[in-house]
């Protein structure tokens, strides 16, 4: 069986940013983030090793597909040489000024300047995509901001929710002995729940001891508890979609070894992100990724990605346990250990430890989930409440929308609507990219009726407004920043025409965002407050305070604000101590891995690098982790 081995996209992401090292850019920060020191040579001897990135060979492919566009002329393209080369010595000088900011412990200073950097990216008027050396430096910045924003400054727009570690990251290093009792008990009682699951389900003593783990660790069984209620929320989608899709309907409960079913846990080592934990690759399974959007964070589009990649490592394999030992390491890996060893048996490998311990403990971890899922009473779950189903109505738009006007027309909150759409960046739509946006179950044809009202383009910064009891139209205009005058006007009333509760308003708030473009910032002058300048820019002190991180309402001179919301590149929380974090740690303090022949707990201490390798079927495994240890 021969097996073509092709660079892995976290090994060809390394070489572009050590080809950058000169300029003093992606590794100043990159080898430890959360200390801030230095260690570039540590960077460059070993790729990043965690990384969770199923994507298709013939995505991977797709760019040689495409037809070679027209030679342009020399002098035209001479003049888009320059301007691209000028374009990224501007965000290369805007970034090193956030790095600077960084190391001297200015984070909101950092957050500006970083956000500024995309920021010109994004608005250049050049294709992303189609422009290498730009493309290049794109992706570059936006995942070195993204780790920093996540793992360094820990800061966001407050709206999305605190993520913990799933059930088995938060089992750590613990190891379970043999219990010959509770194993046989627990076969005896398999039967029953053989009964009631499409997956195949079998009790040993690694299955046991996890089963024992989470019933009767008090941190163990809190954490599945609260995986199990938080799937509530998503459970009948993902069912329906496994359904479709062909595959058991017991994998839903691999969300558990993944991310415990939260779709903004993120990665910020390796970059994964989402529910089923992909890495950041472009165009992977059609989840889109931009300055705008990640579709990684998508509970339903990421379930249907999970899926269809589980169907193709199952018709490679053969077997569901080897499966998912190819989702976790690596279906090349999986190829290997089974020819090496001449077993193509999950629990074969398992003993002759021929699998990372990681991989050893995630299919042990997923089948005592199904098999406590499935008998609540029996494990103490039945107590548990579920969290409700999300339930939502699409919207799909290809125009800027504040996420604010969303919330106003569905009579919503910013953080209900942020929670509907985990795939969101920003707290606004893209310009000319279509978006499904999620809003309340029930409220699309209230949406569709107010929003005509909007001019599209305005609905990136105007506002609606439904007048309450003994509000008047003054009070109303100077809880937006606008004029009365402006006010009426957009809504045809006289100077006369009194307004009652219940009375609809468009709020035509003009911000330097109105057009849905990029943030505009401003040098504070002598004499401005943030009063004067919310004032000017026709914002609020609070939304100042928000973009700018600050704590009171004094700005001092010289000063650059923000003054319309700023780019946002990722979710802001993450999954504390996966992958690198808890493999450094063990070998800053010495400790030794569990010796052979114990079972030991998933310890991801190896990383899900996007191996990117072709087995002999012609499938490519990137949701795969290097058997390399820090």
């Amino acid at each position: 069986m021969k097996i073509v081995r092709v660079p892995t996209v976290s090994q060809s992401l390394l070489r572009r940013s050590l080809s950058l090292i000169a300029c003093g850019s992606f590794a100043l920060f990159a080898g430890c983030l959360v200390v801030g020191c230095l260690e570039q040579t540590a960077l460059a001897a070993e790729p990043p090793q965690r990384a969770t990135a199923p994507m298709l060979q013939a995505a991977a492919a797709a760019p040689s597909q495409q037809p070679s566009a027209a030679p342009k002329p020399p002098q035209e393209d001479t003049a888009q040489t320059r301007k691209i080369q000028q374009l990224i010595a501007n965000v290369e000088k805007t970034y090193q000024n956030g790095v600077q900011n960084y190391r001297n412990g200015r984070f909101d200073a950092a957050r500006l300047d970083f956000d500024y950097a995309v920021d010109q990216m994004l608005t250049s008027g050049m294709d992303l995509k189609s422009e290498g050396p730009l493309a290049d430096e794109f992706e570059r910045i936006v995942n070195a901001v993204n780790a920093l924003e996540i793992d360094a400054l820990k800061q966001g727009n407050g709206f999305s929710p605190k993520i913990e570690e799933s059930p088995i990251e938060a089992a750590g290093e613990l190891t379970f002995p043999s219990n010959p009792e509770l194993t046989a008990q627990l076969s005896a009682e398999l039967k029953d729940t053989q009964s009631q699951s499409d997956f195949p389900l079998v009790v040993n003593d690694y299955v046991a001891g996890w089963i024992s783990y989470f019933q009767n660790n008090q941190g163990g069984h809190a954490h599945l508890l609260r995986s199990l209620e938080r799937a509530g929320k998503y459970k009948e989608m993902i069912l329906r979609i496994l359904k479709e899709e062909g595959v058991p309907q017991d994998l839903i409960y691999q969300a558990i070894t993944e991310s415990g079913f939260q779709p903004q846990a993120f990665n910020a080592r390796s970059g994964a992100g989402g529910m089923w934990q992909f890495m950041p690759v472009a165009s992977a399974y059609g989840l889109v990724r931009n300055g705008y959007v990640d579709e990684r964070f998508d509970p339903e589009k990421s379930t249907h990605a999970y899926a269809r990649y589980m169907k193709l490592l199952y018709a490679q394999l053969g077997d569901w346990y080897l499966a998912m030992a190819a989702y976790d390491w690596g279906a090349g890996n999986v190829q290997r250990a089974v020819m090496r060893t001449g077993y193509a048996d999950y629990w074969s490998l398992y003993r002759k430890n021929a699998l990372p311990k990681e991989t050893m403990a995630y299919i042990p971890g997923v089948i005592a989930s199904i098999i406590m899922a499935h008998n609540p009473q029996q494990y103490g779950l039945d107590h548990m409440s579920p969290q409700p189903a999300v339930a939502y109505d699409t919207i799909n738009i290809s125009y800027p929308l504040d996420l604010r006007l969303a919330a106003d027309i569905t009579d919503s909150t910013l953080a209900n609507i942020v929670g509907l759409n985990p795939s969101l960046l920003r707290l606004t739509t893209p310009r000319d990219i279509s978006v499904d946006l999620h809003i309340p179950s029930g409220t699309k044809d209230q949406f569709l009726k107010r929003i005509a009202a909007i001019p599209e383009d305005k609905r990136g910064s105007w506002r609606f407004h439904e007048v309450q009891a003994n509000e008047s139209l003054d009070q109303v205009a100077q809880l937006f920043h606008v004029k009365p005058h402006d006010l009426r006007v957009a809504n045809d009333l006289d100077e006369d025409d009194p307004v009652e509760a219940g009375d609809e308003l468009i709020v035509p708030v003009v911000t330097s965002s109105a057009s849905g473009v990029h943030p505009q910032r401003y040098t504070v002058r002598r004499g401005d407050t943030l009063v004067t300048v919310a004032d000017r820019f026709g914002t609020t002190v609070e939304d100042l305070r928000r973009w700018n991180n600050l704590r009171t309402s004094s700005v001092g001179a010289g000063r650059s604000l923000y003054v319309s919301e700023p780019v946002r590149l990722g979710p802001t929380t993450h999954i504390r101590g996966r992958g690198h974090g808890r493999a450094a740690r063990r070998a800053k303090h010495g400790k030794a891995a569990s010796t052979a022949g114990k079972t030991t707990h998933n310890n991801r201490s190896t990383s899900r690098a996007s191996t990117a390798k072709k087995s002999s079927t012609g499938a490519s495994s990137h949701h795969a982790k290097s058997k390399k240890k820090h």
